[in-house]
């Protein structure tokens, strides 16, 4: 282990942390014994949910899954929501019953969301009025129970920002076996049991997908999910006077440990928005004083770039970071110029919980992906022999820490590839490609994997063209990415068309289509027709050599 990067380890911090030896759940409790009457949270500028209030809705939701929907320790419950108020109190009810919060996607359409909710065997699902028709046709198979919010629930009357319609849609009466309002599960005020979980009980199982396009569950414990919780809030320095933008989706790694956990934990306001709207965020931002700003490039990119940001002042943030993509130089000179800030880059996975990797406050170096985080170990190696490789050579980053998952939900095979043993320690393999430098600082150079990162969403070609096969007029699909200089990568599809499709199926239909069939981020920005695509002497399409054509185009 190269412990080059300890030179620029932050003064105020210890190299190693120790973890409350408790669940996710204690650490609300905590919070609410300290600060009960403080904001825990703002759904937009509505009017506060303070801690004692969403400790109350959390515990009546707990015991309605308990006592109702036969919800037992260890459970999976599927969360199926945009960023809301109940996303927050639901997370931590599941947590208070004992059980594994299974977040899915609010982009996942129907056959998307039946496959996780299968392979994880959730047998109740939270989700919105607005989601709900996504779910029905599952309740009485996979499903037996699901308890359907309204966002608007949570809003207050008075505000005059100009809200999305989803987040202002009045409650609708829902009414079928198997199905309950929220707000009904509230009003019965059924108290749940002891709590019963350890930090080694399942906490938190995000979806991910490998080289095969099949999603798999990143299996959490409470101890896993607490080390980014607790290292990230110390690292970021976070205290309990910070109100937080919570505006990246909760439903992913970052944004959960970002939006939620640390927030629970530390004690602070988030300020909760349902989706990204720069103009909103920087209403957000200058009504409420927002301190802290955890985003991916591509969201500054577009606050910055709107015309009227002049109206507002910003001037309360003193931190703001993220990761997901390389921060573009010069967006981050204006960051700088605007706010005196550096936007602080880190690195982490679904399987790592969010960060291994941060810049240290004190000496940030764009561009970078940071150095490793408490009680973490990572190496650039050579991907074959593992070896540990010198400063500037690039190789395979491997970490080993309390971060890490236990593996993949019922997949041993794909759980005994992602790790490998060095020096007598576990070790996951990323399939990234990095460096370091003479400060031990790592840089992100590719991916081993075959992935699309389109505007922070990880879209896996394999599972694009395996969707796209279901199209009548397509014969052969390949799945590359496309260079976008807004998104950073974009979906592209090339595509042979059968016979009889030739010269009447068009690339807008092929499109429209995909948009029908799957998440929007998984669709096909372009589609370009061929008469047929390069294939090996085994028959499989060499997807690499239309890549490397598509990159020479863009060169």
């Amino acid at each position: 282990m190269s412990d080059l990067h300890f030179k620029h380890w932050p003064k105020y911090a210890q190299r190693d942390i120790t973890l409350p030896n408790t669940s996710l759940w204690v650490n609300l409790e905590v919070s609410v014994m300290r600060y009960a009457h403080r904001p825990c949270l703002y759904f937009y500028d509505s009017d506060p949910i303070r801690f004692a209030d969403f400790r109350r809705d959390a515990e009546r939701l707990a015991g309605f899954l308990q006592q109702e929907c036969g919800v037992r320790r260890g459970d999976r419950v599927a969360l199926y929501m945009h960023n809301s108020p109940q996303f927050l109190i639901a997370y931590y009810a599941i947590l208070r019953a004992d059980a594994m919060v299974v977040p899915l996607n609010p982009m996942l359409l129907g056959a998307e969301v039946e496959k996780i909710v299968a392979d994880s065997e959730a047998r109740v699902a939270v989700v919105p009025q607005d989601l709900f028709q996504h779910v029905e046709p599952l309740i009485g198979k996979a499903l037996q129970q699901v308890i359907v919010a309204c966002y608007s629930d949570y809003l207050s009357p008075h505000t005059d920002l100009e809200l999305p319609e989803m987040v202002l849609a009045p409650r609708q009466a829902l009414g079928a076996a198997g199905v309950t309002l929220w707000n009904e599960v509230l009003e019965r005020g059924i108290s749940p049991g002891p709590h019963l979980a350890t930090p080694d009980d399942l906490c938190v199982m995000p979806y991910t997908s490998g080289t095969t396009g099949q999603p798999k569950g990143c299996v959490h414990t409470h101890r896993s999910v607490m080390h980014t919780t607790v290292g990230t809030v110390q690292w970021h320095r976070y205290h309990q006077d910070d109100r937080v933008l919570g505006a990246l989706p909760m439903f992913h790694v970052t944004g959960m440990q970002n939006s939620v956990n640390q927030q629970i934990y530390s004690g602070n306001a988030v300020v909760v928005v349902q989706r990204w709207n720069r103009d909103l965020v920087a209403a957000l931002i200058h009504k409420l004083r927002v301190t802290r700003f955890p985003a991916v490039p591509t969201m500054v990119v577009d606050l910055l770039a709107s015309p009227t940001l002049d109206r507002y002042d910003l001037s309360s943030l003193k931190g703001i970071g993220g990761g997901g993509a390389p921060m573009p130089e010069a967006i981050a000179d204006k960051i700088k110029q605007l706010w005196n800030l550096e936007f602080a880059e880190g690195y982490g996975l679904s399987e790592t919980m969010a960060p291994t990797h941060i810049n240290p406050e004190q000496n940030i170096k764009r561009q970078c992906l940071g150095i490793p985080i408490y009680n973490t170990d990572s190496r650039v190696v050579d991907p074959t022999t593992f070896q540990e490789l010198p400063p500037g050579e690039v190789g395979e980053i491997i970490t080993h820490g309390p971060q890490v998952f236990q593996g993949y939900w019922k997949n041993p095979q794909a759980t005994d590839e992602a790790f490998v043993e060095v020096d007598g320690k576990r070790f996951l393999r990323t399939g990234d490609l990095a460096r370091i430098d003479e400060d031990g600082y790592f840089f992100f150079v590719d991916r081993i994997k075959r992935m699309i990162n389109a505007a922070g969403f990880k879209v896996w070609p394999a599972e694009v063209e395996s969707m796209l096969y279901a199209h009548p007029a397509v014969q052969e699909a390949a799945v590359i990415s496309s260079k976008d200089p807004r998104r950073g990568e974009s979906v592209k599809a090339v595509i042979v068309l059968k016979p009889a499709a030739r010269g009447n199926t068009t690339a807008e239909q092929i499109v429209e289509w995909a948009r029908e069939h799957m998440a929007a981020y998984k669709v096909p920005r372009m589609v370009e027709f061929v008469e047929s695509v390069p294939k090996s002497m085994t028959g499989k399409i060499l997807w690499r050599a239309l890549q490397e054509r598509e990159d020479r185009s863009h060169a």
